[in-house]
């Protein structure tokens, strides 16, 4: 379990301090996009950073093996988390979580693994958008943001509040910043909105729809998938995730999967051709409804050729 870092204690001024190390591990399968979980989805792959580690990124490859018995590809740090308070055990020792993003292809978990495979909205419903704004955003969270900014204590907190809440939910006629992920779960969290606040503040919160998650797992995943929403417009990671071949529309759906926005068709094809990410394999895809469709594969050469590469996004505004 994820809570197992308590074992591993260093003493700083006389406090016990745990280190947490958590994987944030994506996947894109049928146009979703998945994240390895453990303790029945509601928590990250982790466990504690211990002396006999060569590195962090060893420790993290070891327990992420060790519990879902998927190896990593690729992985990068993400952020550590040092916060108080944010864990639900007021008497746990202050622990740290050191984050990382890995992509990989999804595949079935082995027999005797705790690991499973859940979509990412089910934690971030909020965050799709691709068939337009969730309805229970206007509904449902809009009106208690509202209400959480008018109990502010005065009439410029209370606009400042709102300003927030408007810039970072797309409200009163604002855009959709879809990279404002954390910003999002964060202003939700203060606001007393899900789960995981009214836990480490010892009340019950309104709740918007969404699976809350162990400690500050959800946090963590809400900062892993802003980074790679950011990280594939100008770098090509989105081959991480695609089978070795692939057609267009498949790797279309996948960048929107990410985005949580639909990308205009043309254009996206457009611009994976100019940048030549991409060259036909000369074989045809079988398994496709309607018309034929080649299939093609990521050019590796393109790392060396350029230092950045990637979808740009063009964001279909219908």
């Amino acid at each position: 379990m994820a809570r197992s870092a308590q074992k591993t204690r260093a003493s700083a001024s006389g406090n016990a301090i745990t280190a947490d190390l958590v994987a944030v591990l994506v996947a894109v399968s049928d146009g979703v996009p998945d994240i390895m979980t453990i303790a029945g989805g509601s928590a990250l792959p982790s466990g504690p950073f211990e002396f006999t580690h060569r590195s962090l990124q060893t420790a993290l490859r070891a327990w992420v093996e060790a519990q879902t018995g998927h190896p990593l590809g690729y992985v990068e740090q993400l952020y550590t988390f040092a916060d108080r308070g944010r864990s639900g055990d007021s008497k746990a020792p202050h622990s740290i979580s050191i984050s990382y993003l890995g992509l990989t292809r999804e595949d079935k978990v082995g027999e005797g693994f705790e690991a499973h495979w859940h979509g990412w909205y089910e934690y971030f419903p909020w965050e799709d958008h691709r068939a337009g704004a969730p309805a229970f955003l206007a509904k449902a969270v809009a009106p208690k943001l509202r209400a959480w900014a008018k109990s502010a204590p005065s009439p410029t907190l209370q606009r400042e509040r709102w300003q927030r809440c408007a810039i970072t939910f797309g409200l009163d006629d604002r855009d959709w910043n879809e990279e404002l992920v954390l910003q999002r779960y964060e202003l939700l969290y203060e606001a007393g909105l899900i789960p995981e606040a009214g836990r480490d503040n010892g009340r019950d919160a309104p709740i918007v729809p969404g699976k809350p998650m162990t400690a500050d797992h959800r946090r963590i995943l809400a900062t892993g998938i802003a980074r790679l929403r950011a990280k594939i417009k100008y770098r090509p990671v989105v081959f991480e995730l695609m089978p070795s071949e692939f057609t267009l529309l498949q790797l279309q759906r996948s960048v929107e999967a990410l985005a949580g926005r639909l990308v205009h068709k043309q254009n996206f094809r457009r611009l994976i051709e100019q940048q030549e990410l991409v060259e036909e394999t000369g074989a045809i895809a079988t398994d496709t409804v309607g018309r034929p469709a080649k299939l093609f594969r990521f050019r590796h050469a393109v790392l060396a050729e350029r230092a950045v590469a990637g979808t740009k996004l063009p964001l279909s505004r219908t």
